[in-house]
């Protein structure tokens, strides 16, 4: 009985949500013939699938993160100190400057394999989750591409960052060699009998961590930005089913 209940309530759910975009579809078309489910569902991931593929685009060329304040990558919090202070170590602001390079390169190397993992998971929304972001907030595409996939993106994201920061780059000194560099030069520092006095704390960071969730960060920050756009902005709708599907929020 329990069972029974349990299913009959499941299918209330999913007949009302259908019947809400049924709604929704006839006040797209401003009450002639209706969009069909289908169209409204593929429309949607046509709309997360632009706006990922176009923040990949933005943020995997040359300065992409780099030269963007927004979503530029910086030394862990845990380093400020070292920021600070950094006069102290000889040429301490040239070898800051590029540490700050070297992590937003291998960022925006990593940024380039980013958009299947993006696509792969848009495929899997259903009727409910096409609901619940066509009634939702100006975010809401994003937030839920944001809850669905960010613990499977990091899984699959950090290898390729921590491959990137393996990458000779800059001198033929790779960011992680540059880091170490960096942190091992004000460790000694902090480690002293004088550092002890002055209150300096050795900086330890997994640096590969880090840059991932900053990098996915700027990456999420970027796709919200190009949903507002199209919900927003019609002429940012690049396809006759996109114009369709968020005509309604014209009005």
């Amino acid at each position: 009985m329990k069972q029974s209940k349990i299913i009959a309530f499941s299918l209330l759910f999913i007949l009302s949500s259908c019947a809400e975009l049924n709604q929704i579809a006839t006040q797209t078309m401003g009450g002639a013939v209706p969009l069909p489910q289908n169209d409204i569902i593929n429309g949607l991931k046509e709309s997360l699938v632009q706006g990922a593929s176009k923040s990949v685009n933005i943020l995997a060329i040359s300065d992409g993160y780099y030269k963007d304040e927004l979503v530029k990558i910086l030394l862990p919090p845990e380093a400020d100190i070292i920021v600070k202070n950094i006069n102290k170590i000889p040429g301490g602001s040239q070898l800051l400057d590029d540490v700050l390079l070297k992590i937003n390169r291998a960022a925006e190397d990593a940024a380039k394999e980013a958009k299947p993992i993006f696509v792969n998971s848009i495929r899997s929304m259903n009727i409910a989750d096409a609901f619940g972001i066509l009634k939702g907030a100006d975010n809401a595409a994003t937030a839920y591409l944001h809850k669905t996939t960010y613990e499977q993106l990091f899984a699959l994201y950090k290898p390729k960052i921590n491959t990137s920061l393996e990458k000779k780059l800059v001198s033929n000194i790779s960011p992680n060699q540059s880091w170490d560099l960096l942190t091992g030069k004000w460790n000694e520092i902090a480690n002293t009998i004088v550092g002890r006095i002055a209150g300096f704390e050795p900086v330890n960071v997994k640096l590969d961590e880090y840059l991932t969730h900053r990098a996915l960060d700027g990456l999420f920050l970027k796709i919200q930005e190009e949903e507002m756009r199209i919900r927003k902005d019609p002429k940012a709708r690049t396809s006759e089913l996109l114009r369709r599907v968020f005509a309604r929020q014209d009005g």
